[in-house]
């Protein structure tokens, strides 16, 4: 494994890394590693929750977007599972979050050039031989160096908590980490998920089947106005297209952060349909139960405290449309509090390559680089800044892979869209007026 020189190493094994082994794995001359410090795959375990789904169709495969004949999309797995026909009946294009899990299981066990149980513990830079030096160990083997000439980064997001929550982690869950404390949780007097977004919605769901069965509190704070659906009309969805990546990185970097805070509800918000299965599960057993569950907007946590001898989570919350404070106590948190990018510590002897902006975040070009010359180091799922809210979907991974496959080798090998909406989202140079063609309308 460190003995020739690959045309790219790809460090981290997430979904779009994985798509990008699929899509290469038939590309002759473009031979590519992937490196991944877990012991196997298995995307999100902690909300494996048995009825949740992916928030896209199932074309949003690894490859089927860029390449619906290639051997490693959903239908193929399938079809190889004896499935495809039970697929069909069920008449459902969303993929069940489990399914999805183990269609990518099947993918890795096809591509030896993905490897797990190696940590990548710091990356180098040849001068002399234009190349990387990845030092990487494993549980059973000395530290190998493999050489590279190209990189992509696919390290993923990793669990936000607030500042002021850090500290009592040892008694509160992260939404990650759900299904491992599940039990535990269910066996406190009360539990409260604090955030907004999917995640905070299944939780909620997944403990309020239970509620009349164990018999704890339920309740659901968010600081959010609202609990935002997800936004999917077709006029919407038109904006995850490759004008709307080109028209919101042409935008300034400000213009970029305000309009992100903007968007949310365009890709952290809730499926409409569960949101209904909500309101309509509490409305059926409080026909029969006089259960105890909550739901509360405009609330931001400020303060929190844990006190061993109650076992329980005092909770300061400013309620932002009153302005008024309150205490909510429970014993048993969860934060549903969304994930956050880091720059991975193995990344540091090779910064001096690498351009921020000044807040610490890579300035990543157009075409998904953000090395100093423009063509070496990519990334997966690092962009949201530059390239907009449709960073983390699922389905343009093969649009990005497509992309970052033209630019390694120089050469189409996916057809790649230009356009695909019926929208226009810039003023085009015809469109322009300018000082000189503007004329004043006088009015009378």
């Amino acid at each position: 494994m460190n003995r020739m020189i690959y045309n790219f190493a790809a460090v981290g094994v997430g979904p779009f890394n994985l798509g990008l082994a699929c899509l290469t794995h038939s590309i002759p001359d473009l031979n590519g590693i992937f490196l991944d410090k877990r012991p196997a795959f298995n995307w999100h375990p902690g909300m494996l929750m048995q009825d949740t789904t992916l928030q896209v169709p199932f074309l949003a495969d690894h490859v089927t977007m860029a390449d619906p004949t290639n051997p490693f999309s959903f239908l193929n797995y399938l079809k190889e599972q004896g499935r495809i026909y039970a697929f069909y009946i069920r008449e459902n294009f969303k993929i069940l979050r489990n399914e999805y899990n183990q269609y990518c299981q099947w993918a890795i066990r096809k591509l030896p050039e993905v490897h797990f149980n190696t940590t990548v513990e710091r990356i180098d830079y040849d001068e002399n031989e234009k190349i990387y030096l990845l030092t990487c160990t494993t549980p059973t083997s000395a530290p190998v160096v493999i050489k590279a000439r190209k990189l992509v980064l696919g390290t993923g997001t990793v669990p936000y908590v607030p500042a002021n929550c850090k500290k009592f982690m040892h008694q509160a869950v992260h939404s990650a980490n759900y299904l491992p404390n599940k039990h535990t949780l269910q066996s406190k007097k009360s539990i409260t998920i604090v955030g907004s977004g999917q995640s905070a919605a299944e939780i909620y769901m997944d403990l309020l089947q239970d509620i009349d069965t164990y018999g704890y509190s339920l309740h659901w704070i968010t600081r959010s106005p609202r609990f935002y659906p997800l936004e999917y009309s077709k006029l919407t969805l038109e904006m995850t297209s490759p004008e709307y990546v080109d028209y919101f990185h042409s935008l300034p970097q400000h213009k970029r952060d305000h309009l992100l805070q903007h968007q949310k509800h365009l890709y952290k918000g809730i499926n409409t349909d569960l949101i209904g299965a909500i309101f309509d599960t509490i409305y059926a057993k409080k026909l029969v139960s006089d259960i105890d569950i909550s739901l509360r907007t405009n609330a931001d946590l400020q303060e929190i405290s844990y006190h061993d001898n109650t076992d329980s989570f005092n909770l300061t919350f400013f309620q932002e449309e009153e302005e008024k404070h309150y205490t909510h106590h429970s014993s048993g948190l969860v934060l549903a509090t969304g994930y956050t990018y880091q720059i991975p510590d193995f990344m540091e002897p090779v910064m001096h390559k690498i351009r921020l902006d000044d807040r610490g975040r890579y300035i990543v070009n157009r075409n998904y680089t953000i090395d100093t010359n423009d063509h070496e180091i990519f990334v997966q799922n690092a962009e949201l800044h530059t390239h907009g809210f449709v960073t983390p979907d699922l389905g343009m991974g093969c649009y990005r892979n497509a992309c970052i496959i033209r630019e390694m080798l120089g050469r189409e090998v996916y057809p790649i869209e230009k356009r695909i909406a019926f929208q226009q989202f810039a003023v085009g140079e015809e469109s322009q007026l300018t000082h000189t063609h503007f004329q004043p309308v006088h009015q009378l």
